[in-house]
């Protein structure tokens, strides 16, 4: 194995340990010395990659963005698709992302909670920002044009983020008092994702579609 695939692959390595740590534990109490333990490296090793702790942040947000923004851009777009469909598209896309990171509903509220400000400047370094105001513009265009109902901004994003979000927050507590033992989280989602889909099309629909 070349030197340069080595390297390739600890990085990787090293950024899916530093995305456990600081999606467990949140930026504050995330510690470099045990991600440089869980990847099997010293701190030195750790910081020839990454020599902040900001950076490695940067890094773990940069590979979750990449992988769920672009998809919801080209569903979002697709005029071809109708409302619902386009909805329920989305939340399987999350559903896929926070059963795969099932704690990032939790760190994002802490990060949210502890410093608004650097979580924001985080999203500016990485673009994030660019997809927000294309969102936000396509969403007024389609007021504008009538193909989707007027509605504050802050509306449709309270009623959709809380909505996807909720179940995960809450999950320890549902399997405790309203979950059979047993019984698969999935079930919960399949059970609510019908509701969401429902909620924003009453919310946005002009037609009921």
């Amino acid at each position: 194995m070349s030197e340069e695939v080595k390297g390739s692959s600890l990085e990787e390595r090293i950024i899916d340990a530093a995305k456990s740590v600081f999606i467990e534990k949140g930026y504050t109490d995330a510690c470099m010395s045990e991600i440089a333990e869980r990847v099997g490296i010293n701190r030195p090793g750790l910081h020839y990659y990454f020599r902040t702790k900001d950076k490695m942040f940067n890094a773990v947000f940069g590979m979750i963005v990449a992988s769920v923004i672009p998809k919801f851009q080209d569903i979002i777009t697709n005029r071809d698709l109708s409302l619902s469909v386009r909805v329920e598209q989305i939340v399987d896309v999350y559903y896929n992302l926070l059963q795969e990171n099932p704690y990032l509903p939790l760190f994002m509220l802490r990060e949210i909670d502890r410093d608004v400000d650097f979580l924001l400047k985080t999203f500016s370094d990485l673009k994030v920002e660019h997809f927000f105001a294309e969102l936000k513009n396509y969403l007024l265009e389609e007021m504008d044009k009538g193909r989707l109902r007027r509605v504050p901004l802050r509306i449709v994003f309270l009623t959709f983020y809380s909505a996807l979000t909720f179940p995960f927050v809450s999950r320890k507590l549902m399997r405790e008092t309203m979950m059979e033992k047993g019984e698969d989280f999935r079930t919960v989602l399949d059970e609510w994702k019908p509701y969401i889909i429902s909620q924003m099309v009453n919310l946005l629909s002009v037609d009921g579609n």
